[in-house]
């Protein structure tokens, strides 16, 4: 693929946003942001001055539960009233098709606000004939377009034309097959579980990989809460501090030594050493109800 040599030296767009705040504070958006990303494929935190994992942290660890990986499941198993009424409407369900790459396989997620979202080529899209919008990311010409169903509309019923409409279009007219990872936030003690429901296909159960660490002598950035913007020989800048977190999880050396090859990262300076601290990271399915519980562990 032909890319101009002017793209390769240009960053993509991003916007990074740093508050003074704490999870347990009344104006916190520690949730709201955690909430707006639903697909979380691994959690990274660091504890400095820390040595031993704290209880608290052990437990909403271990009480992570399990996530599924569903073979060969049918897109219009999802929009059916039994799955609806049994797991959308009671918690926070998320799907999510496995295996496929989002610029050019038709793909589909189930948020946990009710709402599938499925990104399809051109040609699945019109033989689909849902209604649905280009796609952002598709240039002046649409290629991809994305189709939103609201399993949550009080209209959504299978007397409603539009929902007979999304039936046939999804069972009949191009049944969509994937490979879905699936997880389940009941909102209370429900009986149902995606392992029976889905007890008739390939399902397989999987539980988040958890690693615990304790790193000696870090070399950590000085952040100075009342001078986000760094200031010289006071305070580092929060994208500063970012990107050594970022360092500090990919496990990146900060020596820059005349032998390394890998990379000339150093740690930002004023800079302080600490002399233990543990770093945890979760990989898995992870959904936006348990990272919120970890925050409230470690604060």
């Amino acid at each position: 693929m032909f890319l101009p040599l002017r793209w390769m030296h240009e960053f993509p767009r991003h916007l990074l946003v740093c508050e003074r705040s704490h999870v347990h504070h009344e104006r916190s958006r520690h949730v709201a942001h955690v909430r707006e990303h639903a697909f979380n494929c691994r959690v990274s935190f660091l504890i400095p001055d820390c040595g031993i994992v704290p209880q608290g942290l052990k437990n909403a660890v271990a009480d992570f539960g399990e996530y599924y990986l569903v073979k060969n499941l049918f897109l219009h198993e999802l929009v059916t009233q039994e799955f609806i009424n049994t797991f959308v409407k009671k918690g926070s369900c998320y799907a999510l098709t496995y295996n496929t790459r989002i610029d050019q396989d038709n793909t589909a997620a189930l948020l946990p606000t009710g709402k599938l979202i499925l990104s399809v080529d051109k040609d699945t899209y019109q033989e689909l004939g849902l209604q649905g919008n280009p796609s952002l990311y598709s240039g002046k010409k649409p290629m991809r377009y994305i189709i939103t169903v609201d399993l949550m509309d009080t209209a959504f019923t299978p007397e409603n034309k539009k929902y007979k409409r999304i039936i046939w279009a999804l069972k009949e007219k191009k049944p969509l097959e994937f490979d879905f990872l699936l997880t389940w936030q009941p909102t209370g003690s429900e009986e149902a579980s995606l392992m029976s429901y889905f007890s008739k296909k390939e399902i397989q159960a999987h539980r988040p990989k958890v690693t615990f660490s304790t790193l000696r002598n870090v070399q950590c950035p000085i952040l100075n809460g009342d001078k986000l913007h760094g200031e010289p020989d006071a305070a580092c800048s929060t994208q500063e501090f970012f990107e050594w977190l970022g360092a500090i999880f990919t496990h990146v050396g900060l020596e820059n030594t005349s032998s390394s090859f890998l990379s000339t990262y150093v740690c930002p300076q004023p800079s302080t050493l600490i002399e233990q601290a543990l770093m945890c990271t979760i990989t898995g399915f992870i959904p936006s109800e348990k990272i919120i519980h970890l925050l409230e562990q470690i604060w």
